[in-house]
């Protein structure tokens, strides 16, 4: 290889691309490159701009070059598990995305670019398994956005102008150092505890008292009977005992 350049990957050509189209029940078409070994944005997909959909996911593409611009029919774009480091400020000229995923690749927060704000009709972005210590409150300007992923990054904080806008239904925020979730628990005492226990004895409760407390300790005795004991017999609890129809014929299949 040159010096300095990184692997070519699979060349995509105008052909190959065109017969990734595939038209969907929705009538949109959807251009399908996905694990493909793309390394670079195929510039031949200029000629596929008025496409719909567009899946790149599963490369090994390190950046979406500005003319990315030029897909302005662009609703649906899957760009997950690649290696993304940053995107170009010229995504924010997709008006019509409303699906947009960027899961699992090697965005930092300095790589979302300011005009991500303006895609105001999204309602999906997946920025999980990212590498995003703080997510830019200008996001909350995504006034259609339903379902947000922050997953698996390095996340400290979730902005207010996040957690309040006004049609997010889902946002997954698991797996990241957020203080929310590095308090434990405490455990739930689910056994109710006796605070004062007052000792007496039997000549100093009248007959129906001592009759009732002689009731109540026979009626302990009498679970304390019914609970199993631990067996010293070796349990295999992986097995299942022989069913009917085996007891009765287990002479016949023990001379076979």
């Amino acid at each position: 290889l040159p010096k300095g350049k990184g692997p070519q990957g699979k060349r995509i050509t105008l052909k190959v691309a065109k017969n990734a189209v595939r038209v969907l029940f929705n009538g949109r078409r959807r251009l399908e490159l996905s694990k493909m070994g793309i390394t670079t944005f195929p510039k031949c997909l200029l000629e596929l701009a008025d496409v719909e959909e567009i899946d790149l996911s599963r490369n090994m593409l390190r950046k979406i070059p500005n003319i990315i611009e030029k897909f302005q029919n662009l609703v649906w774009l899957d760009l997950h598990s690649n290696q993304i480091e940053e995107l170009p400020a010229e995504i924010g000229t997709l008006q019509n995305l409303t699906y947009l995923n960027l899961c699992n690749n090697k965005l930092t927060t300095k790589g979302l670019p300011e005009q991500l704000t303006h895609l105001r009709n999204l309602r999906t972005l997946n920025l999980g398994l990212n590498c995003l210590e703080t997510i830019p409150t200008t996001l909350g300007s995504l006034r259609e956005l339903v379902e947000l992923g922050l997953f698996d990054n390095s996340l400290t904080i979730i902005p207010k102008s996040i957690k309040k806008l006004p049609k997010l239904e889902r946002m997954n925020v698991k797996r990241n150092p957020l203080p929310e979730f590095a308090k434990e628990e405490e455990p739930i005492d689910t056994v109710k505890r006796i605070e004062s226990l007052y000792l007496v004895e039997k000549k100093d409760l009248c007959s129906t008292c001592l009759q009732m407390c002689q009731g109540e300790r026979d009626e302990l005795h009498k679970l304390e009977d019914m609970t199993p004991r631990p067996s010293d017999k070796p349990s295999f609890t992986s097995l299942t005992t022989p069913n009917s129809t085996a007891r009765d014929n287990q002479e016949e299949w023990r001379i076979k």
